[in-house]
């Protein structure tokens, strides 16, 4: 399973498209370059083991540099476009990275100072020594002591300095996969006949594995440069898309377009569509089914595969709210005790016997992330039921504690989010001199809502109605557009730095 085959086989395939006719990469074209970009590297010193940074928009030839790096056994580590020079810098020096690829034009906004020994290899077509010029003249053949690289992606920082996901590179045979991935081709029904979509940034995780996971079975990848909710529907209908990948606001932003413009496209082509990152309203899920049928798939896992669950349309219907049992590792639920607990209780959720893995350079964060058992965890908070479907409640990090009662926001932004005025909500703790924290949401609203004091009442009342009182805002305010990362993830800290005078929150 990897490209070589199919630029025998089917040459002149397109292994990955830009989405808006631009750019399109066949399996040979695939396999030339990606294998004169693997001599390119090894001329330039790099060996098994060594790591190479890509500071990318969503151009496909991303994927290219990292098949490059896949089939050299490097370790290779996609760097957020939108993070700022010093989180650039931070992920450039710790991840050790010898040579950057990147675009003059993105680097040029950061304005920082780049490590004197890092080489850097420019994407812009108007540079000297753009990548296209600089393999030319290398070998279109294998490098002669190929293997299975890694990618080491970095998390998104919405808590902390970002953390570098690092597993072991082996020296294996190209072509060889880990369980995980044979399971999630055959949970998904992958294959060469998969046509898939590629909504969200290809530095993310999901993503950057899917695409890379369809051209190891000769699919075709269809790559938005960046998400738009019509775009997405037009492209399903027009390229006939197979499979793709969501995240719940992107579900949100669709069910946001007028009724009679969703429902003018033909989708059926459509048999798999994957949500993940984070939990999904209820409401909004049901809103999903209700449209698209029952192809939606949803899955529980993180960049650190530590384990992983899967829950199907039918299987959601019968266990509304959940995210799946287990199909990778075993599920463990524990207090703050370590104490395992039972179906229905709520407490920290870990995995045993999934893959192991470390943050690079962090014994400390490495350590907390593993229960004296040796199960690791992401962080989040939750429960299983009797049947062993799992349910989120939301990252322990942002649990609000008020007069000593546990409030998990997530279950208040399912409510809110339900509101025809919002199109998105953030809610978190803030101080309060008697109860310590209180609720405050933070919305951003349709863009026919008319933020104020009625409408701040309104959403209140309508939370009350929900929930009980205790969990429900105590003020709202409103804002252009919430700090959320293209992948779905909410950067909260920011939001909440604001609320904490002098407080030591990290605002990323």
């Amino acid at each position: 399973m990897y490209p070589t085959p199919h630029s025998l086989r089917t040459p002149e395939k397109v292994a990955f498209a830009a989405s808006d006719g631009s750019v399109a990469i066949t399996y040979r074209a695939l396999e030339e370059h990606s294998n004169q970009t693997a001599h390119l590297l090894r001329s330039m010193g790099l060996t098994r083991g060594d790591g190479i940074a890509l500071l990318l928009d969503n151009d496909p030839h991303f994927l290219v540099i990292a098949w490059a790096a896949q089939r050299s056994g490097l370790y290779y580590t996609p760097i957020s476009t939108f993070f700022q020079s010093d989180e650039v810098s931070y992920i450039l020096s710790n991840s050790d990275a010898k040579v950057l690829f990147t675009k003059s034009t993105l680097l040029g906004r950061l304005k920082m100072s780049l490590p004197a020994d890092l080489k850097v290899i420019d994407l812009d077509t108007d540079q000297p020594d753009h990548w296209a010029n600089l393999i030319q003249q290398q070998p279109i053949t294998p490098i002669a002591d190929e293997c299975e690289g890694a990618e080491m992606i970095y998390s998104s920082g919405t808590t902390g300095q970002p953390k570098g996901i690092r597993f072991d590179i082996k020296g294996l045979p190209m072509g060889t996969v880990s369980p995980l991935i044979e399971k999630r081709i055959q949970l998904h029904q992958l294959d060469e006949t998969c046509r898939y979509l590629s909504t969200a940034p290809l530095y993310h995780s999901a993503p950057l594995r899917y695409n890379l996971l369809v051209s190891r079975l000769g699919g075709t990848s269809y790559i938005m440069p960046k998400f738009d909710a019509q775009m997405a529907l037009e492209l399903i209908e027009s390229k006939r898309i197979t499979h793709s990948q969501w995240v719940p606001t992107m579900f949100v932003r669709m069910l946001a377009l007028p009724s009679e413009q969703r429902r003018q496209f033909d989708l059926s082509s459509h048999r798999f569509a994957i949500h993940a990152a984070a939990p999904c309203p209820q409401d909004v899920k049901r809103a999903m089914i209700e449209w698209w049928g029952d192809i939606i798939h949803e899955y529980y896992s993180g960049t650190e595969s530590n384990g992983s669950t899967a829950i199907d349309t039918a299987q959601w219907l019968a266990h509304p709210g959940s995210v799946g049992r287990a199909f990778h590792g075993e599920i463990k639920v524990l207090d703050d005790a370590f104490n395992e607990l039972p179906p229905g209780e709520t407490g920290q959720i870990y995995f045993a016997n999934g893959n192991t893995f470390a943050y690079h350079k962090d014994l400390e964060k490495t350590a907390k992330a593993y229960s004296p058992q040796g199960w690791s965890s992401l962080g989040d908070i939750g429960y299983v039921d009797a049947q062993g479907y799992l349910y989120l409640k939301d990252r322990k990090s942002f649990m609000i504690i008020s007069g000593g009662v546990n409030i998990y926001p997530q279950e208040i932004e399912d409510v809110l989010i339900n509101h025809s005025a919002v199109i998105d909500v953030a809610v978190f703790g803030v101080p309060n001199e008697e109860f310590g924290e209180e609720v405050k949401a933070v919305v951003e609203l349709h863009p026919d809502a008319r933020a104020g004091d009625a409408l701040a009442d309104e959403l209140m009342r309508y939370c009350r109605d929900c929930l009980s009182h205790i969990k429900c805002p105590r003020s709202i305010d409103f804002t252009e557009a919430l700090p959320r990362h293209p992948t779905g993830k909410l950067y909260k800290s920011a939001l909440k730095a604001k609320y904490w005078p002098g407080s030591q929150l990290i605002a990323h």
